[in-house]
């Protein structure tokens, strides 16, 4: 079995052009959430802008959060959401409240059995999957469940 939870050859995620979420991604490598929260009025957001989209405020900051949440939505995937996927599945791909950061919500993969019971609400934990023999090293943020 891979050390991977999906095949590799999938398109390699990286900051963004304007370098915004790049404190994401530096955390990622350094087993951390990092998630961008307003200096001013101090509510969180994902995805990132230069702009709070609550209180309008420039004054944008990044802050650390705990590496857990809970399970808000799922889908069992069963066709490639990718060429290089062709021959896995199922797979599971879950989007995680994170309750430390106003609810905003992260995507990623729940790890485990693909044909595990899943459910709503469900406590997750962080896992910080590196990549460090890819041509460019990158860190995937995955999901298991809590416990």
């Amino acid at each position: 079995m891979s050390q991977y939870y999906l095949k590799t050859g999938i398109p390699t995620p990286a900051p963004m052009n304007d370098g915004l979420d790049k404190p994401f991604w530096d955390g990622l490598e350094q087993n951390k959430i990092i998630l961008q929260q307003c200096k001013s009025c101090k509510k969180w957001q994902w995805t990132p802008e230069w702009i709070c989209r609550h209180c309008h405020s420039f004054d944008m900051g990044w802050s650390e959060v705990a590496p857990k949440g809970r399970l808000f939505s799922w889908e069992r995937n069963w066709h490639p959401a990718h060429p290089a996927l062709k021959d896995q599945g199922p797979y599971l791909v879950v989007l995680i409240e994170i309750p430390q950061a106003g609810n905003v919500r992260l995507v990623g993969n729940l790890l485990g059995d693909p044909m595990q019971k899943v459910t709503i609400g469900t406590e997750v934990e962080a896992v910080f999957e590196h990549h460090k023999d890819a041509e460019k090293p990158y860190t995937l943020l995955q999901w298991k469940v809590a416990g």
